[in-house]
């Protein structure tokens, strides 16, 4: 992967460059492991427009750091942020780029006040979501990870459906997955994972307590697993015992739902547009203000990526973006349903990555 780390910081210098500033000084220690393999709980990266990177971590990490990647020089210091604000003013660089979104006020006063070389002084300016937006667009190596993430999430799935059933908790179900998924290969679970039965599935986030599941439920579960640091993200929703008119007639709006926006999910597609596709549906059939979330999201390193699929969300989808598709129905006091898969936009449709069915599973 050092090849493709490197690839990265030199198109993420070119950015620097066209924003006027000398280099980058990246803290979201996501976005340090995009761009040098280093997964750590503290490490910085100095990214010069026109140089080397510099990579900053502790005296625990800096084996680490020397295997996963030696061509980077490495600064072993525990105020890894100051250290790399000082190595710029060394090198001359004055106008140093930060990661405003990550920084906290009381760490920004402490830059302009690390101790600099005599006569130096540093300026921090922010330059935005920079890493972000690379990240946004995947490479095929990152998108066999998020496949090979969505295979376990299945898998799981599937091994778990004989114990979904009439009495058994949602914490016993949620924790029967997590268990499969690692079983499965997962690293663990990629967030903690949603089961909502009955009235609880019309809340969307739900925490999955102490109710046992009941015949006429509807059961929805959102999960997904957690491997080579990518996230799957995945949602069925299943009736214990013979569904009523009602859930099946929302669980098919639904469903039209989501793949009205699947047809929608295209290069070039402005990502209210694809939120459009289902809201309309869901809308028409009078449900519109049940519908109380954006569509999804893009996954990668975080489970919550750009771009952002809502009504209110700006920007385009491009080719290799994986995004999530979760249009969902929630009514106090009845239940609700959500489907969800994590998918690939590409330019002959969505390569769907999460591939369990979509059909209503009567358990």
């Amino acid at each position: 992967m050092g090849e493709t780390h490197y690839a990265r910081r030199r198109r993420l210098a070119a950015l620097v460059a066209d924003r006027g500033a000398a280099a980058l000084l990246v803290t979201r220690l996501v976005n340090v492991r995009y761009l040098t393999g280093l997964d750590s709980s503290r490490a910085a990266l100095l990214v010069p427009a026109d140089g080397p990177a510099v990579l900053a971590t502790d005296g625990r990490y800096a084996a680490m750091a020397a295997q996963v990647c030696p061509e980077l020089p490495v600064v072993v210091d525990r105020q890894v942020a100051e250290a790399l604000v000082r190595r710029a003013a060394e090198d001359g660089r004055r106008r140093v780029g930060f990661e405003a979104h990550d920084l906290t006020v009381e760490h920004h006063a402490a830059l302009l006040d690390a101790a600099l070389p005599e006569g130096a002084a540093a300026e921090l300016v922010p330059l935005g979501h920079l890493v972000e937006e690379l990240r946004m667009v995947k490479d095929e190596d990152e998108i066999g990870l998020l496949r090979e993430a969505c295979a376990v999430t299945d898998r799981a799935f599937e091994a778990v459906l004989p114990e979904i059933r009439a009495g058994v908790t949602e914490r016993a179900v949620a924790i029967a997955l997590e268990r499969a998924m690692v079983d499965q290969g997962a690293e663990g679970p990629a967030f903690e994972s949603i089961i909502a039965s009955g009235p609880n599935g019309a809340v969307p986030h739900h925490h999955p307590g102490g109710r046992e599941l009941q015949r006429g439920d509807l059961v929805t579960m959102d999960f997904g697993a957690l491997y080579g640091g990518y996230h799957a993200d995945m949602t069925r929703t299943v009736a214990i015992g013979e569904p009523a008119a009602w859930q099946r007639d929302l669980y098919d709006l639904v469903h039209r739902a989501q793949a009205a926006a699947l047809a929608a999910a295209l290069p070039g597609a402005d990502t209210k547009d694809v939120d459009a596709a289902a809201r309309d549906v869901i809308a028409e059939a009078g449900h519109g203000e049940a519908f109380t979330h954006g569509l999804g999201h893009g996954v990668g390193l975080e489970i919550h990526e750009a771009p952002l699929m809502g009504y209110d969300k700006t920007g385009k989808l491009t080719d290799r973006v994986p995004i999530t598709a979760e249009p969902g129905v929630y009514l106090t006091g009845r239940g609700g349903v959500r489907i969800e898969d994590t998918l690939v936009v590409r330019a002959g449709g969505p390569e769907l990555l999460t591939t369990t069915t979509k059909d209503l599973l009567v358990l």
